[in-house]
């Protein structure tokens, strides 16, 4: 009896090999499994993994029945392929759910955001904000008119040209994949008003999306992530407007002047230097030939006035010294024009047409 439970526990091992083979459906099965565990990981791995189990238990299920003709067999395989086929129905419902339907949106994700690393979830809560919604814009039709179109929205050119201009004259194309309206967006605060100081008009046949500006501060303040993506897109985007510019900017002689020197202030205002008897080279020139007289004259530098013997030298009081600085200046007239305290212009007025 001992031997008996012994036998059924630990059977005994064969005691020569069959040189029968067990048929196609049986060695096409198992080469079917072979590949499909060559699968990797992730959802689209599993699906392929998946992809070919299923095949490969149904070869099985089939070798079982016809072949075999075990009971045992049929059963296991049967339960293994039911298992996953529900595995694939899930899998193809989970790719369908993290996948991006619109064309457009995908290939936003693709040329823009998946550089920068952005997790596909991340960047459908993004576009929920805009309500997936791809907006058009005609050739000719405006977007925004200065001084006229309040500034409550920002949006993002997909495709297409927008030209800037300002009192009709041309400042610098936006292209795709570029904010439409960026400079605007971070002139203001979330509690302030404005309106567009520059016309925007479609060169051609454009696509963009738009965030309103309510929904898409409310989205910025919940997540951090989102708030900064959108901080870095917007501060490239306003450095290529910012270049865009440098290019339409040129001083008298010629020659290109970058925007980041201190002198800038110099070349958007002109008039400033010009508004009472010429520019600031004239009046250098003018101090420089007044120096010349006095080095030339000796009399007129070693001559100093008398000074009266009847009044006493006073003794002078301690207290604050108080400078020219301090001192409200009275008659802004009387100074040089570049002293006089005036406003710097926001953006230049006088550059040349292309």
């Amino acid at each position: 009896r001992n031997n008996t439970k012994f036998n059924l526990l630990f059977p005994p091992l064969c005691d020569g090999w069959s040189n029968n083979t067990e048929g196609a459906i049986y060695q096409l099965g198992n080469t079917i499994l072979f590949l499909g565990y060559m699968g990797g990981s992730g959802a689209y791995g599993c699906l392929f993994i998946f992809s070919f189990l299923s095949p490969g238990f149904l070869c099985l299920l089939l070798w079982g029945v016809l072949t075999v003709c075990g009971l045992d067999v049929f059963t296991w395989n049967l339960l293994l392929l039911l298992v996953c086929l529900l595995q694939l129905c899930h899998l193809l419902y989970r790719v369908h759910q993290e996948g991006i339907h619109s064309e457009e949106l995908a290939s936003l994700y693709q040329a823009v955001y998946l550089p920068l690393g952005v997790p596909v979830q991340v960047f459908k809560e993004i576009a929920k904000a805009f309500e997936n919604k791809v907006l058009e814009l005609k050739a000719g039709e405006t977007y925004a008119v200065e001084g006229k179109t309040p500034i409550d929205q920002l949006s993002f050119l997909l495709s297409g040209r927008i030209n800037v201009s300002l009192e009709g004259q041309f400042l610098h194309y936006i292209h795709r994949h570029q904010f439409l309206d960026s400079p605007e967006w971070e002139s203001l605060r979330p509690n302030e008003e404005g309106k567009f100081q520059v016309t925007l008009t479609a060169e051609e046949d454009s696509c963009y999306i738009s965030w309103r500006r309510r929904r898409l501060y409310m989205l910025i303040s919940k997540d951090r992530y989102i708030a900064r993506l959108f901080s870095i897109m917007l501060g490239h985007d306003i450095a290529e407007k910012l270049y865009n510019l440098n290019n339409k900017l040129y001083i008298k002689s010629g020659v290109l002047l970058d925007i980041r020197l201190p002198s800038l202030y110099h070349v958007l205002a002109p008039a400033l230097q010009g508004s009472e008897g010429g520019s600031g080279s004239d009046g250098g020139t003018a101090r420089e030939q007044q120096a010349e007289q006095h080095i030339q004259d000796p009399e007129l530098t070693y001559q100093m006035p008398d000074r009266p013997q009847s009044q006493p030298l006073q003794p002078k009081l301690q207290g604050p010294k108080t400078t020219a600085l301090d001192e409200p200046l009275r008659g802004d007239g009387n100074l040089p024009p570049r002293f006089q305290r005036v406003r710097a212009p926001l953006a230049p007025t006088d550059t040349p047409k292309l």
